[in-house]
Parts: structure tokens; sequence; C-alpha cells
């Protein structure tokens, strides 16, 4: 995989003051680790966005700086909540000879027969795996094949998902990744629509009857 680079500047501009910085099409950040102190930085805005937003979050990044260079995983990304553009990011730096943790996203490929001949429901449990490995060895996504699914009721579990070696899943092995579930009949729907419409007159004339006794 193609090695992702970022170029960043120190930061000594904090506090109120970031705000400015955002308005100068600048990214404020943070880089920090095991080995470093923590360190304020920022990265051109349209330029890092472009980078990051593609990115999955165990995507490995090197960081360019002022003649250093430091390898790196998105620990968490801010976002303005109306515009929805980055605000704030935050680095961890890692060695590449140390194991670290990270989630890492599962994607689904294939077709289930379940789904296909049965009408079932493909119902994705978990969207993302826990895992130690090698900064470098930190897979982008993990790939999981539902062709496999054949019935209503089969299910992937945690303990079923194959990885190359070096990667320890940490996720619990017993949870359920995707299930097919049983299709919901339209008879069934109409027949909660009925009870709940009719419970509803009942709750009322309680409620009438009791403002009376009061």
């Amino acid at each position: 995989m193609e090695e992702v680079v970022v170029k960043a500047d120190r930061r000594t501009v904090v506090g109120k003051q970031v705000s400015a910085l955002r308005r100068a099409g600048k990214l404020p950040a943070v880089l920090y680790g095991r080995h470093i102190d923590p360190m304020p930085i920022s990265l051109d805005l349209k330029e890092s966005t472009r980078i990051l937003d593609r990115l999955s979050p165990s995507a490995l990044i090197l960081i360019k700086m002022d003649g250093e260079q430091h390898y790196a995983l998105v620990r968490d990304k801010q976002r303005n909540p109306l515009l929805g553009s980055l605000r704030h990011v935050d680095f961890l730096a890692v060695s590449l000879t140390e194991k670290v943790r990270s989630s890492v996203s599962i994607q689904l490929t294939g077709e289930s027969p379940a789904v296909e001949e049965l009408s079932g429901i493909l119902v994705l449990n978990i969207e993302e795996l826990e895992v130690e490995a090698l900064p470098r060895d930190l897979p982008e996504r993990i790939v999981v094949d539902i062709s496999g699914l054949k019935e209503i009721g089969d299910t992937i579990f945690v303990r079923e998902i194959s990885l190359p070696a070096g990667i320890e899943v940490l996720s619990d092995p017993d949870e359920a990744v995707v299930l097919v579930t049983q299709p919901v009949i339209e008879e069934e729907i109409e027949k909660e629509e009925v009870e709940e419409g009719e419970a509803e007159p009942e709750v009322i004339e309680k409620g009438r009857r009791e403002e009376e006794e009061e």
C-alpha cells in the first residue's frame, strides 16, 4: 500500500487564538505517544482533509514536520457540527517495532443465498473489530464473505474470521459480526398496528376516570 504522507508545522497558537488559525486555512492538531511529549501541530486544512477523509481508522500515516518525521494513527477527528468540516485531529505517534491496538472497519463481500432466495434480512451487528498488530501489519479493512449465509439464522462470529499472521483480534470471539434474520411479514406489522390502535382509547379512558375521581 502506498505510504500516506501529511505535512505539518509545529504550532505555538493555542486556546481561543486557534480560531484565527482556522480562518487562515489551517487545521489544528496534536501529536502524542509513548515516546514523545504531546506536540501541538497544524496542517493545511484543504490538503489534510482530502487525505484524511479517505483513510480508514487503521491507516498508517507519515507526518513530516521541520526535518522530523513521525509515523502515526488517527485517534480522533473533531468536526464542525453544522458544516461537517474538520476542526481538530488527534494523532497517536507509533513505533514500527511495537504492536498497537486499533479498530479496523469491516467490509462485506459476496451475496447471501438466505437473503437472495429466502428474503432474509442481513444484519451487520458490528462495523469494526479491535485488533493488535505492528503498525505496518494493520489491515486497511477486514473483508467478510457472506456467501456462506444460506439459511435464516445463519451467523458469522468474530472467532470465524480469518486474518493474516501477526494480527490478534481483541474483540469478543463469541460476538456476532453479521447474521440473517427472519423477514418481517406484512400481516404481522398490520396486527401490531391494530393492537396499538386498540390500546390507545383504553389509556385515554383510564385517564378520564382518574380525573373524574379527583
